[in-house]
This record gives C-alpha cells, sequence and structure tokens, in this order.
C-alpha cells in the first residue's frame, strides 16, 4: 500500500503540481502565526508548547483518519488517504520548474535572465554574480530542494508506515521543515509581520528541525553515493559535512559535491527569505570541478536515479512482505 501510495502520488505531482504557499501551507502558516503570537512567552518551555502542538495536533489527525479508514472503510480508502497526504508533502515540481527555466537561460546564452530567475525563486541574489556562480547556486539549491521537498518526505513516510502510522511521517518532516523556514531562520531585529519570534522559539525550532532531519538527510546522502560517485560522495561527506552552517543541510551538500564531482560552497551572495539560508555563509569549497553547465545535466541524473533507488527499494520491500 506505501509503494502504490507513493508511486501514484509521484505521478500526480508530476501532472497536476501544486503551487508554492497552496492553500493548506498558508492554512498551517496562519495555525502557526496564532499560536506564536498565543504560546510564545519568551522561554523555552513554552517554545516546545508551541512547536509540539503546531506539529502534533495536524499529525494526530492524520493517523487517526489513517486508522479510522482502515477499520471502517478498507485498505483501499487508506490508500488513497496516503495518496492526499502524500500528494500535499511532496513537491518535486515545485522547484524542477525553476531548475528548467534557469538551466534553460543558461543554454542560450542568457546568464542575466538566468540570473533573475534564481534571484525570484531564492530571494534578493547578487545580479552581478558570475555564469559559475549561477551554476553553483543552481546546483546547490537543487539539491536541497529535492531533500527537503522528496527525499526527506519519502524517508519519513517509509519508517512510519511501515509500523502502521500510515502518512504521518510524510506531514511530520513537512510541518517540520516550514516551522524551521517559518520561526527557526527568523531573526527578530528584521520581523515585520507581527510579533517577533523568540529567541526561545527560534533555537527550539532549529533544534527540533535537525533532529528529525538527522536521518533523512543522511540517507539522501547515501542515496546520491549509491548512484554518483560513491567513493567520492563519501569523501566529500566525511570531510566537508561539518563545515556547513547546519551539519544536515551539510550532509546533502557535500555528498552532492562528491557524486557529481563539483565544487560547491566558497563565497556566496547573499540571499533574503530564502528556504536555504545553510549556504548564505562563507564555508571553504568542497573538492571537485568548477561548476559548469554539464553539471546541470549530473545534476538531474543524480536525483532521478536516487528516486528510481527509492521505488524499486520500496517496491521490494513491499513484494518482501506480500510473499512472506
Amino acid at each position: 500500500m506505501s509503494f502504490l501510495s507513493l508511486l501514484f502520488a509521484f505521478l500526480l505531482e508530476q501532472v497536476r503540481p501544486l503551487a508554492s504557499g497552496h492553500g493548506l501551507e498558508r492554512a498551517f502558516h496562519s495555525w502557526a502565526d496564532w499560536l506564536k503570537n498565543n504560546l510564545d512567552a519568551g522561554d523555552r518551555r513554552h517554545a516546545w508548547t508551541a512547536w509540539v502542538v503546531a506539529v502534533g495536533v495536524p499529525c494526530v489527525l492524520v493517523v487517526a483518519v489513517h486508522w479510522w479508514l482502515m477499520l471502517a472503510m478498507g485498505w483501499v480508502f487508506a490508500m488513497l488517504w496516503n495518496l492526499a497526504v502524500l500528494y500535499a508533502t511532496l513537491g518535486f515540481r515545485r522547484f524542477s520548474h525553476h531548475f528548467t527555466g534557469i538551466r534553460d537561460a543558461l543554454a542560450t546564452g542568457d546568464d542575466m535572465t538566468a540570473r533573475e530567475l534564481l534571484r525570484e525563486w531564492q530571494g534578493d541574489a547578487d545580479l552581478s554574480m558570475t555564469r559559475t556562480e549561477i551554476i553553483r547556486h543552481v546546483i546547490e539549491h537543487s539539491a536541497l530542494a529535492a531533500h527537503r521537498h522528496v527525499f526527506g518526505v519519502v524517508a519519513w513516510f517509509s519508517l512510519l508506515a511501515a509500523v502502521g502510522l500510515g502518512p504521518v511521517g510524510a506531514l511530520l518532516f513537512r510541518l517540520s521543515a516550514l516551522l524551521f523556514s517559518a520561526w527557526g531562520e527568523q531573526k527578530p531585529s528584521t520581523a515585520d509581520d507581527g510579533p517577533h519570534t523568540s529567541e526561545a522559539l527560534q533555537s527550539v525550532s532549529a533544534s527540533a528541525w535537525y533532529r528529525v532531519d538527522w536521518l533523512p538527510a543522511r540517507l539522501t546522502g547515501l542515496s546520491f553515493a549509491v548512484v554518483g560517485n560513491f567513493e567520492d560522495a563519501v569523501d566529500a561527506w566525511r570531510q566537508q559535512a561539518d563545515q556547513f552552517q547546519h551539519p544536515n543541510d551539510g550532509v546533502v551538500l557535500a555528498a552532492t559535491s562528491g557524486a557529481i564531482n563539483v565544487r560547491l560552497g566558497g563565497s556566496v551572495a547573499g540571499f533574503e527569505s530564502t528556504e536555504f539560508n545553510d549556504i548564505d555563509d562563507l564555508v571553504p569549497p568542497t573538492a571537485g570541478r568548477e561548476p559548469e553547465f554539464s553539471h546541470l545535466r549530473s545534476m538531474v541524473g543524480l536525483v532521478w536515479r536516487a528516486v528510481v533507488m527509492w521505488m524499486v527499494l520500496l517496491a521490494l520491500l513491499t513484494l518482501a512482505r506480500m510473499v512472506g
């Protein structure tokens, strides 16, 4: 059931992708804002209460609906519920069209359009960045987007579905990522949309996200290593991952660097209101070749091979369970 739900969710998301900031995400942000305004008292106890309620209530509801459908309606309806939750949480097409637009602009030599599209995707990028910097940024943001919108969702979904909790793992991962983006990366001095997020709530959101993302980030890094250059990916992972601001994102970026033999990190242009603030800071560049246009093709192949690997693995596990 998990394999079929995931397969149909991927296909549906390819045909009719949900837009970024769709209605369900807006509803969750409103819910999170209400909790912040009412529970954020500036201490860690209240901060943890706000985070647990923000994530826990939707997750409990999703599990309750899953169990009710299994008991009252049958596995087919439970699978449809899994499909609906996965469709709302997966986001392959939410970043792939940005990647495609930038790649097409670079292919025609229109670097300015590529810069503008990158700025539209990730915020206030420096429009004077070189072609090499554009390609590096695109690879870095695409690797993290693939992890946060695809592989992390699949990892948590697969783990918790295996113990009878339905699609709650996918929801747990995405809500944790959304809260980290909304609370964990916000600076009180720059927040201008309502009450400031306290330092305690920022710290708790970042801490919770680190814990939720720890295993999926390493599974994503391992996936990239298996379907890419394994030895170089593992070597880059060992030597470079801890040099990024957020270690989990560092694992993904370092593994990507080694898997396709591209140099990531180094001096980067500033981004504002970006989902991936991890790569805003100066970090030592990883090993590998300078980013080239051909690396964009390699990045696409890496992601798709990793997706196929996950699907084949889940299919084999499903078959083994049926036979057993």
